[in-house]
């Protein structure tokens, strides 16, 4: 009897020093506003900043808490993929094809961008197509809603918070009405897929008529494209990379260590694995074709997407500036491979 007291009492107590544990995580939880609450607040914070009455009423008015946007932000789906089952998704037959096909539709204008920003139209096309499908898929989500529900998530509350104001600034600049700005449950908007940030830095006016509309003007869309390139450091001189052989033994370690890193630590590897071609062709580097690389006066870095074993590529200086648009060897190739297949002879 005094044993199953005892065991009872402890287990009491465990049980109760377990709530004592879990009960700042529970009181956070009850004490996050609700949703009308924290836009009441974000509207005070958004007064504050000098926007007109007008503009902010429409916007808070239309905002919307989005479940959906929260379970996509914590659910987005891990998939075991090689760069040799993401590329035929990527860069399909049918994608090569709508892209040779508005290659040659807006060569003049494309030509005229490329030569205004220093930018390859064919770069231009492969980043147009490989974000949103030519502009056919934008995403059906009101910006400021997917924005609010982020930072209100508070995962990210900051960058979320900050991303809205920019959305703000696009309205009252009037580049696009309120009911037009529609976007990705993440809020990259339009057919280059910026977020908010990316078009006040990158967004181009590209026809003249005073706004910078990346929804439905291509000519915009084209310039903004070029404009983030240039300003990232595009060398209109060189292409992307190449894909290469490596010998028999090759040290792997002379590629671009792998892993998730901040930008300025990812450069960082790659100044190490940097080397001139004919470097690279003393440790026995080739082309596909077995043959030795360009005699050309360019560095390059090793990298393996999957890893050691997998396909290799020598990647130039521009490969760089596609890494800053998203940080994905597996998306930079795409963009590569398309860019070179939609200007390759056709049999």
């Amino acid at each position: 009897m005094i044993r199953a007291i005892f065991r009872a009492t402890c287990s009491r107590l465990l049980l109760s020093a377990s709530l004592f544990v879990a009960s700042p995580y529970v009181l956070a939880e009850q004490q996050k506003p609700a949703f009308a609450d924290y836009v009441a607040a974000l509207k005070q914070e958004a007064q504050g900043k000098g926007y007109q009455a007008e503009l902010l009423d429409a916007v808070f008015n239309s905002l919307q808490y989005h479940e959906r946007v929260v379970s996509a932000d914590k659910s987005q789906p891990e998939f075991v993929e090689t760069l040799n089952t993401y590329l035929p998704k990527r860069v399909s037959e049918t994608r090569i094809k709508m892209a040779r096909e508005r290659y040659q539709q807006y060569l003049p204008e494309l030509t005229k961008i490329g030569q205004k920003y220093g930018v390859q139209p064919r770069f231009i096309v492969a980043l147009w197509g490989l974000e949103s499908s030519f502009g056919r898929f934008m995403g059906t989500y009101s910006v400021p809603s997917a924005l609010v529900t982020l930072a209100y998530d508070g995962r990210r509350e900051s960058f979320f918070k900050q991303e809205f104001f920019h959305a703000l600034d696009i309205l009252a600049q009037g580049h696009i009405s309120l009911d037009d700005m529609k976007g990705s449950w993440a809020g990259a908007m339009g057919q280059s897929q910026f977020m908010p940030s990316s078009f006040m830095a990158y967004a181009q006016d590209g026809d003249g008529d005073g706004k910078k509309d990346i929804w439905t003007n291509q000519l915009d869309v084209f310039a903004s494209i070029a404009n983030y390139l240039k300003q990232q450091g595009w060398d209109n001189s060189k292409t992307w990379g190449r894909e290469v052989k490596l010998p028999a033994g090759f040290d792997a370690s002379h590629a671009i260590a792998r892993g998730s890193l901040q930008r300025s630590e990812w450069l960082g590897r790659w100044a190490q694995s940097e080397r001139s071609l004919a470097q690279w062709n003393k440790l026995g580097v080739q082309r596909l074709n077995n043959t030795e690389l360009p005699k050309r006066d360019i560095n390059a870095a090793l990298v393996l997407p999957d890893g050691e074993g997998g396909r290799a590529f020598l990647a130039y200086d521009n490969y760089k500036v596609l890494m800053h648009w998203n940080r994905s060897y597996y998306f930079v190739t795409s963009v590569g491979y398309l860019a070179d297949l939609i200007v390759a002879e056709q049999s």
